[in-house]
């Protein structure tokens, strides 16, 4: 019975890491640049970095100003009442539309860079009667190979071996389950019917795992 079930766990732990193969997510971080103007702090920068070429991002806004206990501060609302920010890359700009987060303070521009490279955010006008004429470099924006794992220029046929002696050892242990030379149980039971939705999970997996490296390539 321990045999049995040292193998349905190897194969529920198969099923996740080729899932983990064919999956894949942005990690926020916060790597924004802060200007001062006068009594206002003023951070940008983008919503995910690092911000990749093609995919929907946010240059975000942070404005505020010291509060007063010392090492606290306030967001100031309706900042971009008399504002306008350009987005600028190379000779190329773009006025973009600010949108209010919940929190004071905090704004937010949608937007898809399409190339990689620099951006600057140039913001222009008054914040409650102060003077704001600056530009603000935000974080380059990189190809998806900074996502890609592994690299696109592999040939990915180390993934394929893998996958092919984990295949290989998936189908000897489904083998000695439908042999019966391992049990779950003596009875079958519950533990027989994870054994089933554990091989269900492995080759669903496995597809999608497929279908991962079939894309990359």
């Amino acid at each position: 019975m321990a045999i049995g079930l040292m193998i349905v766990v190897k194969i529920t732990i198969f099923g996740l890491f080729a899932l983990l193969i064919s999956t894949g997510m942005l990690v926020p971080s916060f790597a924004h640049t802060t200007v001062e103007v006068e009594q206002y702090k003023i951070e940008a920068g983008w919503g995910i970095e690092p911000p990749v070429v093609g995919i929907r991002n946010d240059i975000v806004f942070k404005i505020t100003e010291s509060g007063e206990n010392e090492g606290t501060y306030r967001g100031i609302t309706s900042a971009f009442q008399n504002l306008e920010a350009t987005v600028m890359y190379g000779g190329a700009s773009k006025n973009i539309d600010i949108n209010s987060d919940p929190k004071p303070g905090y704004y937010f521009s949608s937007i898809i860079p399409t190339k990689t490279g620099s951006y600057l955010v140039d913001l222009q006008g008054q914040i409650r009667g102060v003077v704001v004429d600056i530009q603000i470099p935000i974080e380059d924006v990189e190809s998806t190979a900074v996502l890609d794992f592994p690299p696109t220029n592999s040939d990915g046929s180390a993934d394929v071996s893998a996958l092919k002696n984990a295949i290989s050892s998936l189908q000897q242990d489904v083998s000695k389950l439908k042999s019966g030379e391992t049990t779950t149980t003596s009875t079958g039971g519950a533990t027989y019917d994870f054994a089933i939705f554990a091989l269900s999970i492995a080759a669903a997996a496995i597809i999608l795992a497929i279908i991962a490296l079939v894309k990359r390539k």
